[in-house]
């Protein structure tokens, strides 16, 4: 690795770390919001979000670049910003049904189901180990909702969450299916559509000031930074270490709420999420050592543009 190439894949690394240390401040910032409306949340945080993407857009590819980008959104781009649209609001809702430790955790079996669904609609070939971390998963998330069925938790509230990973991981099928989409266009639709959407659905849109500079935060910072950071830094290291930078969010995100709030997972949550961490885990090394293989024999090739 010559000297360039040791500067970018530093860069990369922090700027993926950042991405997720951003993303894990989710649950925390939300916590500090007293609105009781729950759609009211989500508008603004979809309003912030959206005025910070559309930012990151004009400064990175200009006024023209934009135009084109956004013109140009054809049928997977639509499909991905839907995704994102379902996915940004259930995340708002279930943070007002159940714990962020549960939501989180259910989060990180994104790559691992998203290989599911290429398995099934794309007909992808999946490795061995990966069909046993997909069947880890599933053990691991009904461990983990399984503590709502006898502790008063809110089922509803893992449902959601169960949403927000099976919409997420079906963005990243349409996105692998279509290598050629850019990212920012879809996410700027998503966040566009769950803003009207939370703009019918609420019961009002006036928050208090205090809550008003959580919600910039909530948006700009947690979703538009993070996003910025990410795919920015991810084009500059391999898809599997971007992979296993992002188990840094499930991790430090329940760690955050419970030092600021209080806010502690019970014990069957505790045990599906080391489950469904562990498969992730498992499965990305195994991807590695397996994506090392052809280079004893072949120069490398670059995992990821």
């Amino acid at each position: 690795m010559t000297a360039p190439d040791t500067t970018q894949f530093r860069t990369g690394v922090l700027l993926v770390i950042g991405a997720t240390l951003a993303w894990s401040l989710g649950g925390t910032i939300d916590r500090f919001i007293t609105a009781d409306d729950p759609w009211t949340i989500v508008f603004w945080r979809s309003v912030f979000a959206g005025l910070f993407i559309l930012g990151f857009m004009l400064v990175r590819d200009g006024v023209a670049g934009t135009r084109a980008l956004i013109t140009a959104a054809r049928w997977p781009t639509i499909i991905v910003g839907v995704c994102y649209a379902i996915s940004t609001v259930c995340f708002v809702l279930a943070l007002s049904l159940t714990s962020v430790a549960k939501i989180l955790l259910i989060q990180s079996a994104v790559p691992i189901l998203a290989a599911a669904f290429s398995w099934v609609l794309l007909r992808e070939r999946v490795p061995w180990y990966t069909l046993l971390a997909i069947l880890a998963v599933v053990a691991g998330i009904t461990t983990i909702v399984s503590g709502s069925l006898g502790d008063g938790g809110s089922l509803a509230g893992d449902l959601l969450s169960l949403a927000i990973a099976m919409s997420f991981s079906l963005s990243v099928v349409v996105t692998r299916k279509y290598p050629g989409i850019r990212m920012t266009p879809a996410v700027l639709l998503g966040v566009t559509i769950a803003a009207v959407i939370a703009a019918i659905l609420s019961s009002g849109l006036s928050v208090t000031r205090a809550d008003m500079g959580w919600l910039v935060a909530f948006g700009m910072v947690n979703l538009g930074l993070g996003l910025a950071l990410f795919v920015t830094g991810a084009r500059l290291i391999p898809s599997v270490l971007s992979a296993l930078l992002s188990v840094i969010e499930p991790i430090l995100g329940p760690i955050w709420v419970w030092l600021v709030h209080g806010e502690t997972p019970g014990g069957m949550v505790l045990v599906g999420g080391a489950v469904v961490i562990a498969a992730l885990v498992f499965n990305i090394s195994m991807d590695a050592r397996r994506a090392a293989q052809p280079m004893t024999a072949s120069p490398a090739k670059s995992p990821r543009a």
